[in-house]
């Protein structure tokens, strides 16, 4: 499919991001978006990221932008010292997506891209380069993991996770170093596992079974109390608790919500609606993507946090903790919500944190290779006609209740369960979400329902 631009950046083959479609974007995000003191440029692991970054720093400098570049870091880090310098920021990442596959990320001086700016790109693209004399300068910036390793450890403290032995499953993400020097900064035992020099995508809201498998053997044979990893541009976390049971990405936010003393939570509704049952002065549900929370979030102000199926955590305020204040970052974050899961577990377990939740389970799983052309129709006539609904769901063995519109279908079953059905918004995928009060009935739904779904568009 080709290259595909949203709120949520630039993403496409890697055959097809040229150095001309990547300086066009580049020209054009410069030209719509005043960069203020300058651009910050960083990237995952991939191999083709190198590639793509040289032409974001050759652009810009040659539109007379200074540019800072920062290598190898997670996101939320280029996010973090983008935002501290007043300055906008490229990341050049596919996140999840496979190595075949990569894109760009954008971000103003005041943070990711909003639909209005996406909009402002888009029209601007196709500007000639300006061939600026003398071009940007270029400057560097080698501190950026450091940086947001001591933006934890410093607030969090140096015994925060004492006498805890901690696994940290490094793949390939940009987010691995950053990981195991938090984890002993903070005082942990750490075990590393699965260090790979090739790129692995992990998808954190939607972990390979096989995956998951070997988390729970890593976990179980060497003893752990938890497992942390992330994706490959490190602004989505993953958590194993001492069992070797992966933990919703929903999850680990309500608690961490919980943990920081917010009172107002902005989710998308693809997020576990016990949420609703904790107590917050509100709860605004929201379309799926991180541009929708931000712009709720912003709406509402004050102790507001955000935060996505998929665990992404974003700091609308800045939160006062035991060990000093952790300043606002209004963009998805792996790290906040592992360390404030992990300590506020620290007198116990993880899994007896977990077992508090209000019993309400969800589960997230997709179809990879499902072209937009398929899913689109598919999904439109579920939406349009109940008579197809109610064909598709006895096909399952359920009725509906009730249908909700706000991102895709999220169909409300007698059952009281729900399905959302999805498709993604920047890859060829169909994703399926299931809720019910216990694990065995969202499995079991979601089993069904990616079964019937995978026959709907292949056949």
């Amino acid at each position: 499919m080709a290259p595909k631009f949203g709120t949520s950046g630039l993403r496409g083959l890697v055959s097809e991001l040229t150095e001309d479609l990547v300086a066009d974007y580049i020209r054009a995000f410069l030209a719509a978006c005043p960069p203020g003191r300058g651009l910050f440029v960083g990237g995952d692991l991939r191999p083709s990221t190198g590639r793509i970054a040289r032409t974001v720093i050759e652009t810009a400098l040659n539109e007379g932008v200074d540019v800072t570049a920062c290598g190898a870091l997670p996101t939320p880090a280029l996010a973090y010292l983008a935002r501290g310098a007043a300055a906008a920021a490229v990341m050049v990442t596919g996140s999840h997506i496979p190595a075949d596959r990569n894109g760009l990320k954008f971000y103003t001086p005041l943070g990711e891209i909003t639909k209005a700016d996406e909009a402002a790109i888009l029209t601007a693209l196709g500007r000639r380069p300006g061939n600026f004399a003398p071009p940007g300068r270029l400057l560097s910036e080698t501190n950026g993991n450091a940086a947001f390793t001591h933006r934890y450890v410093s607030v969090f403290g140096s015994g925060a996770l004492q006498g805890r032995r901690i696994g940290v499953y490094s793949h390939s993400a940009v987010g691995r170093g950053v990981m195991l020097a938090t984890l002993r900064g903070l005082g942990a035992e750490v075990v590393e596992f699965g260090h790979s020099d090739t790129f692995i995508p992990v998808d954190t809201e939607a972990v390979d079974p096989d995956v998951a498998r070997q988390i729970a053997v890593w976990v179980q044979g060497e003893k752990l109390d938890a497992l942390i990893s992330t994706d490959g541009d490190s602004d989505r976390p993953l958590l194993a608790d001492e069992t070797g049971r992966i933990v919703p990405g929903d999850i680990l936010g309500q608690i961490a919500a919980q943990a920081l003393g917010a009172e107002v939570v902005v989710t998308p509704v693809s997020s576990n609606s016990g949420v609703m049952r904790k107590g917050f002065a509100s709860v605004l549900r929201t379309r799926i993507g991180s541009p929708f929370v931000i712009a709720a979030m912003e709406e509402a102000g004050g102790r507001v946090v955000g935060y996505e199926a998929n665990g992404g955590f974003l700091l609308g305020f800045d939160a006062a903790t035991p060990g000093g204040v952790i300043t606002r970052l209004p963009t998805r974050d792996f790290l906040l919500p592992l360390l404030m899961v992990l300590t506020a577990a620290k007198g116990g377990s993880v899994s007896d944190l977990v077992g508090r939740e209000p019993p309400v389970v969800t589960l997230s799983d997709r179809l990879q290779e499902i072209a937009p052309e398929r899913s689109g129709p598919f999904l439109a006539r579920l939406i349009r006609d109940p008579a197809a609904r109610v064909a598709f769901l006895a096909g399952l063995g359920q009725r509906e209740a009730a249908t909700d519109l706000t991102d895709g279908l999220r169909i409300t079953l007698v059952t009281g369960a729900i399905l959302h059905l999805r498709p993604s918004g920047n890859a060829p995928e169909f994703r399926l979400y299931t809720e019910a009060e216990d694990a065995a009935a969202a499995r079991d739904l979601m089993d069904r329902g990616l079964s019937a779904v995978r026959q709907a568009l292949t056949a």
